[in-house]
């Protein structure tokens, strides 16, 4: 018999040790040779700065100090061109540029993860509940499948060029308008309507490709104009560190609002319900309008245009389908580009599946193993588990983008979603196969960074949202194919063990190209 709850504790345990071995706190106390002499040079720096600031309003001769900076800059120059040695830059001017540098990364990340995580919060609360809500109306299986569709279905159209829309008219505008649109998904589940709920997924399947693109897009633009590219990973490990912690928030928070009151219509023979599975749905609707208004609060704007796009007539030419076919050229012509969008559709259509099949695949086991003492899986443990995992992975990331570029880590993280669907596949207990999962879920803590991370080095600034969006039609023909055919729980897996094998090798390639043999 499994024992989740141990499983749970020694994954919770793992995930302490390596979230304090990825954080500052480590490297406070455990500090190596590099860390402090950087700490020896930036209190020194500090000092000087402090005395010359001091110093500066007494003598009045900052206008003397700057020509003597300009004139030491000749010189410099001078000594350059005879084929003199190049000046050298003091250590501690580094470390000050350093702190300057990490101080600025974090103001900027304090404003995203504000609005970034309630968007993920609203999406949590809603996840669990939109199959039992649409049975608690009494829609049969087919008919739930059909609305599922759509929603997937609506994100793979509209999401094609709703990011090059997005890249031109502004990112933050796309950001509340996915508030907008996602909100009034959530007013819909109020209605028993077939044609009504069928408006909301189709608005959910919107709302989704922004959430997947543009926060994102924001993301790495935001860093770009701030000059803090080499800070994108630890962003990315941040963001989705916090986005599994927000996740097991959002279960608790929509188990109790789900049974704060009872499922009914409004009036009797009204088509209006209350209640009950909508609970969630309501709380998601406060947290998309606070993540709407802090966004527009907060968030400076920002644009996917080039420099030479500034002129009018290339902006009279841009338009939604224009977008997305310079997207589309782009994407087609650039290998590394092209690589990133289907590894990127491997990975998270795999991601999807194992979300629809790992409750038939334990159920199923674990029914074998105990017979009629089989009373149900602990679904909140094992969500939290997984969601724990996750975490543990994001601080594996950290901790590798010490040592390793992105390009190198990714090769390991698909090699071993390969090896976990294998032993998903080949297990025969419900104890091995769980932890098989869990692997999986590390491994998905480790990919998001470091794809957000690959993407934002080499995908264009000008069709970023755009391009985030192509990737995901193929993602969405994944999904669909999944839905849309009877796969058992052990041909889906043995499916997603072999796309991982396949991103593997695409990764190697991408590797290669980028920087050479990967060691």
């Amino acid at each position: 018999m499994t024992d989740y709850n141990l499983i749970f504790g020694a994954v919770l345990l793992f995930n302490v040790a390596v979230t304090f071995r990825a954080s500052s706190y480590y490297k406070k106390y455990f500090p190596s040779p590099t860390d402090t002499n950087k700490n020896t040079s930036s209190d020194e720096t500090s000092t000087e700065a402090k005395s010359s600031e001091e110093l500066a309003p007494l003598s009045g001769e900052n206008d003397g100090r700057d020509s003597f900076r300009d004139n030491d800059k000749e010189k410099q120059d001078a000594d350059l061109e005879r084929g003199g040695d190049p000046p050298v830059v003091s250590t501690s001017v580094n470390a000050a540029s350093d702190n300057a540098a990490n101080i600025r990364h974090a103001q900027l990340l304090r404003k995203y993860l504000i609005v970034y995580l309630l968007a993920a919060l609203s999406d949590w609360l809603q996840g669990p509940y939109v199959y039992a809500l649409y049975d608690a109306y009494g829609y049969s299986q087919h008919e739930i499948a059909v609305l599922f569709v759509a929603g997937f279905g609506s994100s793979m159209v509209f999401g094609s060029f709703i990011g090059g829309m997005a890249d031109q008219c502004g990112r933050r505008k796309f950001i509340i308008l996915f508030a907008v649109i996602y909100a009034m998904s959530c007013m819909t589940k109020h209605f028993k309507s077939f044609s009504i709920l069928m408006v909301g997924r189709l608005l959910g399947g919107i709302a989704t490709s922004l959430l997947f693109s543009v926060f994102e897009a924001w993301l790495i633009g935001a860093h770009a104009s701030a000059g803090l590219m080499s800070h994108l990973g630890k962003a990315f490990s941040t963001a989705q560190y916090g986005n599994s912690i927000i996740a097991i928030i959002a279960g608790q928070i929509a188990n109790n609002a789900a049974n704060h009151a009872e499922f009914k219509p409004s009036a009797e023979g009204s088509g209006f319900y209350t209640g009950g599975y909508l609970g969630p749905f309501d709380v998601s609707l406060v947290a998309l309008i606070a993540c709407g208004l802090l966004a527009s609060a907060l968030w400076e704007e920002n644009y996917g245009e080039s420099p030479a796009e500034n002129d009018d007539d290339e902006k009279a030419k841009s338009s939604a389908s224009g977008a997305l076919k310079k997207a589309y050229y782009t994407t087609i012509s650039n290998p590394d580009i092209l690589s990133c969008g289907i590894i990127s559709s491997l990975f998270e259509g795999s991601m999807y599946i194992f979300v629809f099949m790992w409750t038939p695949a334990l159920t199923t086991l674990s029914k074998e193993e105990l017979g009629d003492e089989f009373e149900g899986l602990p679904f909140g443990v094992i969500f939290s588990t997984f969601m724990v995992c996750c975490m543990a992975g994001s601080s594996i990331f950290s901790i590798a983008m010490e040592k390793l570029k992105p390009e190198q880590l990714a090769v390991t993280v698909f090699g071993v979603a390969a090896f976990a669907f294998a032993m998903i596949v080949l297990s025969a207990s419900a104890t091995s196969t769980f932890l098989a999962m869990n692997l999986f879920e590390m491994c998905v803590g480790m990919y998001f960074p470091s794809m957000g991370t690959m993407k934002g080095m080499i995908v264009p600034e000008d069709k970023r949202a755009a391009i985030y969006n192509l990737f995901r039609i193929p993602l969405n023909f994944i999904v669909l194919f999944s839905l849309l055919t009877d796969l058992t729980p052990r041909v889906s897996f043995i499916l997603c063990g072999t796309m991982m094998v396949v991103a593997t090798l695409l990764q190697i390639r991408l590797r290669t190209r980028r920087i050479g043999g990967g060691n």
